[in-house]
């Protein structure tokens, strides 16, 4: 009997060392973990920005936008509403060189873009009269900056980049405060 025990000892040990050094489950916890479900590397590091922003309007009620932005497994999305408009989409993350956030509304078509004056060419209009001049494309997605609760869109250049991304707002910074 007293070899049997032994046998069960060492059985019984070697389970124990087994499972001690078993890291299966670890293993499947990284995997798990390490999955990307569409949520953007800005996610990770930043507080979440989902909800619902609006203009504040004054008397004139001369600006009515308004952003729902939600977060789904597959990523952020978003719904734009102004007087003229209800448009989604998803919503993209970046950072420019000085470490400002913004995020990006894709699919939104703006509304007017003339194009940076040192994009024109310099020409005699009257050698050059054959030519016709170059079309150019409107750019497509809204870029706004993202400080805590405000989203902030530049919604128009000025004579050395005219551009207009929501003629329904007429102001050149629109604020948008999550509510």
């Amino acid at each position: 009997m007293n070899s049997i025990n032994k046998i069960w000892l060492v059985i019984f040990s070697f389970l124990i060392i087994s499972s001690c050094n078993n890291k299966k489950s670890d293993q499947i916890i990284k995997k798990h973990n390490s999955k990307d479900y569409g949520i953007s590397k800005y996610k990770k590091n930043e507080e979440f920005i989902g909800g619902y922003y609006e203009t504040i309007t004054d008397n004139n009620n001369d600006c009515s936008v308004s952003i729902s932005i939600m977060e789904l497994k597959t990523g952020y999305f978003y719904i734009l509403q102004t007087k003229s408009r209800n448009i989604s989409g998803k919503v993209r993350f970046s950072t420019n060189e000085s470490g400002e956030k913004y995020l990006v509304l894709e699919g939104i078509k703006w509304d007017e873009y003339k194009g940076e004056i040192s994009d024109e060419e310099e020409t005699d209009s009257i050698s050059d009269s054959k030519t016709a001049p170059k079309e150019l494309e409107i750019p497509v997605g809204i870029d706004a900056s993202y400080v805590k609760d405000t989203l902030t869109i530049q919604n128009y250049g000025n004579s050395m980049n005219s551009y207009t991304k929501i003629s329904e707002c007429g102001r050149k910074y629109i604020q948008l405060i999550r509510k």
